[in-house]
């Protein structure tokens, strides 16, 4: 699959379709999600990176979820609905975390994207983060990866299917399963034994994953 910065992605049978996102399983998705490609389109420039660490939630037993115990309030509401869209929230009051809602409507799943490696619109990423090379904490982490494509609470509850969407994913590279660690997720100690499930999926030696926990 080509791409070509001046005409835009093509977003045919690449993209990831919405059966994709609606299955039940959200901890399978988030493991294939792992060699993915995200992209977005902010102010007409496209921007995109391959996904190389994730981290699942599920409601309602997941005490490290936003809906834990299906939980429902104005920021969780978007976890409610079907599978494929996004869900942007605002952590500490500073970085903007971008998360793929999954499953099947009212099942609150959600997939957080927590690096990518650069791989289309290098220059305009470096500008959103004030870089001027190339450097490890570029896209790694949640709140740089979301800087780094432009992606704001504004794009909250974004379809990831459209033709003209801002946001979308498609298939990258096949990953072998043994190129991909499972370990516990990152900082969410607070969610007693729940904080020990080994939820959080990155390709092995990618310089670009969040260190080891």
């Amino acid at each position: 699959m080509h791409f070509d910065p001046e005409a835009g992605a093509m977003r045919s049978e690449a993209v990831l379709s919405p059966s994709f996102y609606r299955s039940p399983d959200v901890v399978k998705i988030a493991r294939l999600l792992i060699g993915s490609v995200l992209h977005t389109r902010i102010d007409g420039v496209h921007t995109a990176g391959v996904i190389v660490e994730t981290e699942a939630y599920r409601a309602p037993e997941d005490k490290a979820c936003h809906a834990y115990g299906n939980k429902r309030t104005p920021r969780t509401e978007t976890m409610f609905e079907a599978g494929g869209i996004s869900y942007v929230y605002l952590c500490y009051g500073i970085h903007h975390l971008f998360n793929v809602v999954t499953g099947p409507a009212g099942s609150a799943h959600a997939v957080l994207i927590r690096a990518i490696q650069p791989l289309i619109g290098l220059e305009r990423m470096l500008t959103r983060r004030g870089h001027e090379q190339l450097q490890k904490n570029l896209t790694t982490g949640p709140g740089s990866l979301t800087r780094a494509l432009g992606i704001t609470k504004e794009l909250n509850a974004v379809s990831l299917q459209g033709s003209d969407s801002p946001i979308w994913i498609t298939q990258g590279s096949a990953v072998a399963s043994e190129r991909i660690v499972a370990s516990p997720r990152v900082g969410v100690d607070y969610a007693a034994e729940c904080a020990q499930w080994p939820w959080r999926f990155r390709l092995k030696d990618s310089p670009w994953v969040s260190p080891a926990k």
